[in-house]
């Protein structure tokens, strides 16, 4: 990764503005409320405004009005970062009108699942640091510590801590062991693969590679797993972090399951594999991981990440 420049946004002080978009698909309105709520209980300032709760069919609103919402927010010298409503489908909707903004600042992006696209863009065209992690209707609705909520800890570490680096235990399970260091980079495997082949092609060379999905089957991670593979994609990545792949089960009772795939793929590849975190798309707990940082994969039991340097800058 021959960047010149990584950009990290302004760590998160109390009371910081947190603008709420919807660039995917619609939202519950009480999800929402709920989401609210936590992030203030956090201490911080969430904003949104009616458009976040349009619906367009299976879009949050028109195309152009989702764009607008989020370079408005890109714009405003008072938003500290961007918290995606939820994920869904048609943030790729929106990737050419971004792609033309040049933000003063890096501003947080936090989210995942279909902000995999956002967080691609971002990368790629600006060297930001991104976020991946709860949204405010898919992970700080449910609450800190609660099934289909989200982690505390790791998330105030990622977006307050500025001093150092910091270790994130993974809570997974290691398919091949050793540790590697690299950049952490990557999302949603679908989005990922959506991304080959167009202006925003994933980087993956001397990456920590995050991966992790949801309602797929076995066959469907292994074909998108062997694109990344054929496109090259896999050749010169330094370790995989896989997420937990819920409602992934096989069709058949017995068949080849997720775990099975990622072994059979990852593991001969001579990297550490770190399967089964609970990131993006779980049940667990959700854990937040800064993409663009410099990290350790550790991979012995249940796995760690140490990051070797803050994800945000003093603000």
């Amino acid at each position: 990764m021959n960047r010149e420049e990584i950009l990290r946004p302004k760590a998160l002080l109390p009371g910081a503005a947190l603008r709420i978009v919807a660039p995917a698909s619609p939202v519950e309105e009480a999800k929402l409320r709920r989401g609210t709520l936590e992030l203030e209980r956090l201490g911080f300032r969430p904003q949104w405004n009616e458009a976040v709760l349009a619906r367009d069919g299976y879009f949050a609103g028109p195309a152009a009005d989702r764009a607008r919402e989020v370079a408005e927010a890109f714009a405003e010298p008072e938003t500290a970062g961007l918290v995606a409503a939820r994920g869904g489908y048609g943030t790729g909707y929106l990737l050419e009108d971004l792609d033309r903004l040049e933000p003063e600042e890096p501003k947080a992006i936090i989210g995942y699942s279909d902000l995999t696209l956002l967080q691609g863009l971002a990368w790629h065209r600006w060297g930001w640091v991104t976020f991946y992690g709860p949204m405010a209707a898919a992970g700080f609705d449910a609450g800190a510590g609660c099934p289909s909520g989200y982690d505390e800890s790791s998330f105030l570490q990622a977006l307050t801590k500025t001093d150092n680096g910091w270790r994130l235990p993974l809570k997974g399970e290691t398919l091949a062991e050793g540790e590697a260091e690299g950049r952490v980079l990557g999302g949603c495997l679908t989005m990922l693969r959506a991304l080959v082949g167009t202006d925003w092609e994933p980087e993956t060379e001397d990456a920590i590679l995050l991966l992790e999905d949801c309602n797929m089957k076995p066959y469907q991670v292994d074909r998108a797993l062997m694109h990344l593979k054929l496109a090259g994609k896999l050749d010169e990545v330094r370790g995989f972090l896989l997420g937990d792949f819920p409602g992934c089960e096989p069709p058949v009772e017995g068949g080849p399951t997720v775990r099975d795939v990622a072994e059979r793929l990852l593991a001969p590849l001579g990297v550490p594999v770190v399967w089964g975190a609970p990131v993006g798309h779980t049940r667990h707990p959700m854990l937040t991981v800064p993409l663009g940082v410099r990290a350790r994969l550790v991979a012995r039991g249940q796995g760690r990440l140490d990051f070797l340097e803050p994800a945000v800058i003093p603000a």
